[in-house]
């Protein structure tokens, strides 16, 4: 595992019950860069998202062979901590899922769980990952308002801002903007790009405009297989498959 993979999966197979997932799926997932999968509705993009930080854990009929490192290190070793892999890779879902608190407890809960409970330091987290979301300008004096009063982009940076406090090194997005209007797309489209130059990022989108904007690697993905990887401007201008070529040029997908 060379120091520009932060994440590497290696003859990944993923199983739901007798559906075969995700199969043979070997990926180098770089550091510090914006990762897109791309690929028509079950080809297994999010199923791969999800076994990055183990959320496939949660489903009982899913089983799973192969190897998933993360800094080296396979998270689904018999050793490994589950909690802990996803303080270290976090998730931001589809839909803006945020608690039933005001802004300030939405980004403070994550903290106070791992032990903090200064409320100085907790005032310097909940800013500092406010600003890292690019929503403490918009929320600075009105942190003490329900979290369902924002707008879904708002809600949506929210829930990128909970995912920074706990301090994750990967951030997985798994259609993260396309529950929202294009105005809040791109804001969250400038804050992906941002994000990469802290942390890595890693989406699941449908949008392969979004892709080609906001990603320096993609993935596409086929049938629960990886069909190519590597840098987006090959992917999109010069793919290696024809089968890439078919699905970006509207063929079929």
């Amino acid at each position: 595992m060379d120091e520009f993979t932060v994440i590497e999966t290696r003859d990944l197979n993923l199983w739901y019950g007798k559906k075969h997932a995700l199969i043979d799926i070997s990926v180098k997932i770089p550091k510090n860069r914006v990762t897109a999968l791309i690929g028509p509705s079950g080809c297994g993009k999010s199923t791969l998202l999800r076994c990055c930080n183990r959320m496939n854990d949660l489903i009982d009929s899913s089983r799973i062979t192969g190897n998933v490192l993360f800094n080296g290190e396979d998270i689904y070793d018999g050793h490994a901590d589950a909690y802990a892999v996803r303080e270290k890779i976090g998730m931001v879902f589809q839909k803006p899922n945020p608690f039933p608190k005001n802004i300030y407890e939405n980004v403070a809960y994550g903290p106070r769980i791992h032990g903090v409970g200064d409320k100085r330091k907790l005032d310097r987290i909940v800013e500092e990952s406010l600003k890292g979301a690019a929503l403490w300008d918009e929320v600075k004096d009105r942190l003490y308002e329900p979290a369902l009063s924002l707008s879904g982009g708002q809600q949506q940076r929210l829930c990128i801002a909970r995912t920074l406090a706990v301090g994750p090194e990967v951030i997985l997005m798994d259609e993260p903007c396309s529950a929202l209007d294009p105005i809040a797309t791109a804001k969250i489209e400038d804050l992906i790009i941002r994000l990469a130059r802290d942390y890595t990022v890693v989406i699941v989108t449908h949008n392969m405009q979004q892709a080609a904007r906001a990603s320096d690697y993609t993935g596409f993905m086929y049938l629960g297989r990886l069909v190519e990887f590597d840098k987006t401007t090959k992917i999109f201008e010069d793919p290696g498959e024809e089968l890439t070529e078919n699905y970006i040029t509207g063929r079929f997908g």
